[in-house]
């Protein structure tokens, strides 16, 4: 197993393996693997690192098979702010830059219940349906903009593309919120806010 702060090629191997049988386990279950069952020792960072337009990369070369990139994202566990690599025998940290996901589709589509619901593509393909469970947050941009970001799973988010941001602010309105005018989005029977409306409007 690697050791604090190194990494070989043959942890990599067994991760990948360990990842394998247990995205093998899961499928008979048409689930994802429970890491939030899992509590192995941790085992040392490993070289990988999420950027922040949601390529991974491993000892700095981008790790170029979808499907690996799709495997490792099932396995993925975020404890106390950091991220894991995570299998029932072991578990070993990584970098992300920012988020560990990229919502890179959008779906406007009409719930059940007759409103709206807004559903997400990310860059490993899991759908996801914005809701109560699965929030949206919008985070302040360095550039002074907003930067939408949607739940995914277990504390991990998706980064919504600056694209799909600007389809959201045309479908946004205003709402009173707590007794204040805000500018927001619905989705899944619940309201997102983004901005405070008059903020909005002066920007407009």
């Amino acid at each position: 197993m690697a050791k604090q702060g190194q990494t070989t090629n043959q942890s990599l191997d067994g991760l990948t393996a360990a990842a394998r049988d247990a995205a093998t386990k899961s499928a008979a279950d048409k689930g994802l693997p429970p890491v939030h069952l899992w509590n192995p020792p941790f085992c040392g960072d490993l070289d990988m690192r999420i950027a922040g337009d949601g390529t991974w990369f491993y000892m700095g070369t981008p790790i170029g098979r979808p499907a690996l990139v799709r495997l490792f994202s099932t396995i993925l566990k975020r404890e106390d702010g950091k991220h894991f690599l995570v299998t029932p025998v072991e578990k070993v940290g990584i970098r992300v830059d920012d988020a560990p996901f990229l919502a890179v589709e959008m779906l406007n589509e009409q719930s059940e219940r007759g409103g709206r619901l807004l559903r997400f593509r990310t860059n490993v393909d899991d759908w996801v349906a914005c809701d109560g469970g699965h929030r949206l947050r919008f985070e302040m941009a360095a550039d002074g903009g907003l930067t939408p970001y949607l739940h995914v799973r277990s504390d991990l988010w998706a980064k919504v593309t600056r694209a799909l941001y600007y389809d959201l602010v045309d479908m946004g309105e205003e709402r009173v919120v707590d007794g204040q005018p805000m500018f927001g989005i619905e989705s899944g029977g619940e309201f997102f806010t983004m901005a405070d409306a008059k903020q909005v409007r002066d920007a407009v």
